[in-house]
Parts: C-alpha cells; structure tokens; sequence
C-alpha cells in the first residue's frame, strides 16, 4: 500500500482494529440474520510525510448512500457551534448578500441555513441523497455528489466560486486527499477564503481517541501534514485554531498561494512549533498506541462482565459511529448492552453492525431505568449528562470509556 499523499509505501502500522463493518451500516430487522461484511481497519502511520491512513477496503461510495443514517441537526450542541461559525465569518470576511458560501459534505443544512437566513447566497455539495432532501426543503440548493476536480471544474464552467469554501469534519472522510483540495482550488474564487475542520491527530494520539478510527475516516490529520498537502495544489494556509469538537479538533483557514491581500497569523507557526515539539515529525511517537486501545478494550469488557454477574442492567446512549468501533473492537455483542437510546429517528428501530444492540428513543430509557448508562459519543458527554441527569433518581450512573474507563454519578 502507498501513502495517499506521498506515494511512499506504507511499512509501519500505527493500530490494528481487526475486522468490523462499516460504523454507519445499521441493520433492519430482517438484515438480522443475513450475513455481515467486515472490512480489515489497520491504519498505517507514512515515515515520510506522516500522514496517518486506513487502508480503502470499503469504498467511499458504498458509505455515503442513500440510506445514510447520519443527520447532524440532532446534536444541539453542533447546532450552535454551526451558529457560531456562521456570525464569525460574516463579521470576519464581510460576507452580504453579493457573496457565495459552498459548504463540501453539508449533509441535512444543519450549518448553511444560518448563512440562508442572513440572505447570503449559500450552495451545498452532499453526496447523501437523503440527508442533501431534509437541506432542500430548507430552502438549501444542494448538489447531490462527490466534490473533487471532476465537480469543481463543472461549479467553475457555470462561473459558481465559492467567496467562502467550508467543510466540516469532511477532510478526513475522502479517499483521494490530493484531488478533494485540488478541487477546492478550482472553485475558490480569487480573494475566496477556504475553513476546514477536522479531528487534530495529536488529540487523538494524546488523549487514546482510537474509536474516532472507522472506513469512513481514511486520513487522520496533522496541521504539519495538512499545509504539506495544501501547498502541493496552490493553497496556503494563513491561520489556524484548535477548537474543542469531536475531542480537539483544528480549523484551517486557506487562501491561493497568489493571493496577497491575507496576512499569515502566528497561529501558524505557532502550532507548527507545538507539533514539531510533541513529536509529531518522529515515528515515536505513534509507537504504543496499540497498548493503549487494548488497555481500554479490558477495562471496558471487564466492567460489564462484572455487571452481568451481578445482575446489573447496562444501556447506552448515543449510536455514533465511534461507539460501534469501540463496541466491535471489543467484542461486545448484545448480550453485554441492553440497547442504545439515540434521539436521531433515522437510528432508531435499527440495530447496531456486527454487536447486533438494538437502537431505541429515549422514553424506552426512562421505562426501563438501567443501573449505568455508557456515553459512547464521548465529545458529548456533557450535553448528554445534562440531558439524562434525571437518571439519578434511580441510582443510575454513566459510564465514559475514553480516554479510560470513567464512572460518574
């Protein structure tokens, strides 16, 4: 295998997660008893240019079908960090109704309707057909499609330049790295400003974020990296913020490498320096992940073997698609965890790939009161626990697995 970026071969394996499906291919109940497939999740660390990457064993156009089951407009709390975003870069870049904003991967609106509502012209670029149909009766116009040099040349033929190009969480979930920025390139208009946000590798490393690794994710991203491969298709990065997302996440900011009317911030070199300090640049630092991950997987199988003998009822809540890498990972099936309440309707009534652990709505948690409720999207932990915090009137606690086993009360 040969780096995405680089094109050197792959020798040094940065964790192996055996084999499970795809973390999004819920299950109907008729799929129950049909087989399964699995897919090998080894991610291998690139000695030369250090980009962290899962090998493409399951094809980026079998994910994002059109039964995807993931909506962002069910976690409130990215719902006002989409808020957020939209008034800081329209005080920011001074963006009015003359201007165009394209968000790559937009899934349901959850993020363009804020910049609908300010009447700034707004196009979104979603391959799911049926999250791209919840934005449209926003009022959202979106393409249904793959962004890449073939999309962007076409968006640049009908003269569409975005004066504001984003994506999040997208940069890590596209197979080919060098032809998703190549497109960007392309649709940017000349003074157009491109924000990116993604998992930081070095969160990810630093606080055993292995369950963020699944086939939809095929590259984990240093800010080191990052700018390498920016620079590769003309684009310069001018700054940067670590932001809290998704454990510790990064937001770039890019411009044309022509382009001179933005100054480079001390934000760049600064975490260039942070990176280069941690080690990020160093085949070290990735050794003993795997020890890590394995230290998690016994500690989590053993609580809930203890619990099962002594007659304790565990739940979970949250079906992200983490929670089915750590779930599978594991080896945790449906006889450990009851079920999972998610708030998200397109989950529920479905089962979980491979541990086969039902989804459910919440009011079947409030019936049943289990005695422990594990957070799986641990990003969310605190919304969550204020959400459940009545699951205390019977003595329930939660349970966090990440970075270490974790009970609250």
């Amino acid at each position: 295998m040969q780096c995405r970026f680089c094109k050197t071969e792959l020798e040094h394996v940065f964790i192996d997660l055996i084999n499970s499906p795809a973390s999004n291919s819920f299950l109907t109940k008729e799929q129950l008893n049909e087989p399964e497939t699995f897919y090998p999740l080894k991610v291998y660390t690139c000695h030369n240019c250090f980009l962290v990457q899962v090998d493409e064993y399951k094809k980026s156009d079998a994910i994002f079908n059109s039964d995807y089951v993931y909506f962002s407009s069910y976690s409130t709390s990215w719902l006002n960090h989409a808020k957020v975003y939209t008034e800081k870069m329209t005080e920011r870049f001074g963006l009015n109704t003359g201007s165009k904003v394209i968000e790559i991967a937009s899934n349901d609106g959850y993020l363009l309707q804020y910049f609908h509502e300010k009447n700034i012209p707004v196009l979104g670029i979603e391959p799911t057909a049926n999250t791209a149909e919840v934005a449209v009766k926003k009022g959202i116009e979106t393409v249904v499609d793959f962004f890449g040099v073939r999309l962007a040349k076409a968006l640049a033929e009908k003269k569409i330049f975005a004066d504001l190009l984003l994506g999040n969480n997208v940069l890590a979930h596209v197979p080919d790295i060098i032809d998703f920025v190549g497109g960007m390139k392309i649709v940017l208009a000349s003074q157009g400003v491109i924000t990116m946000e993604f998992p930081h590798l070095m969160q990810l490393v630093d606080n055993n974020q292995f369950d963020t690794i699944y086939h939809e994710h095929f590259s984990y991203l240093s800010f080191t990296t990052v700018q390498k491969i920016f620079a590769s298709q003309g684009l310069e990065l001018f700054d940067v913020e670590e932001i809290p997302t998704h454990g510790g996440s990064l937001r770039i900011y890019a411009k044309h490498q022509e382009d001179i009317t933005k100054q480079i911030t001390h934000n760049v070199s600064a975490l260039l320096k942070k990176e280069a300090d941690k080690g990020l640049d160093n085949l070290n630092y990735y050794n003993g992940f795997q020890a890590k991950a394995m230290k998690v997987k016994i500690d989590l199988t053993t609580f809930l073997l203890n619990c099962k003998k002594d007659g304790k009822k565990v739940a979970a809540y949250g079906a992200a698609a983490k929670g089915n890498t750590l779930l599978n990972y594991c080896g945790i099936k449906n006889d450990m965890i009851d079920y999972i309440a998610d708030a998200n309707p397109y989950k529920q009534n479905k089962w979980l790939p491979a541990s086969h652990i039902p989804v459910v709505n919440e009011d079947y948690l409030k019936k049943n009161k289990p005695d422990y409720v594990i957070i799986l999207p641990w990003n969310l932990k605190d919304e969550v626990i204020k959400q459940l915090a009545y699951i205390s009137q019977w003595g329930g606690q939660f349970v966090i697995p990440i970075p270490h086993l974790q009970i609250i009360k």
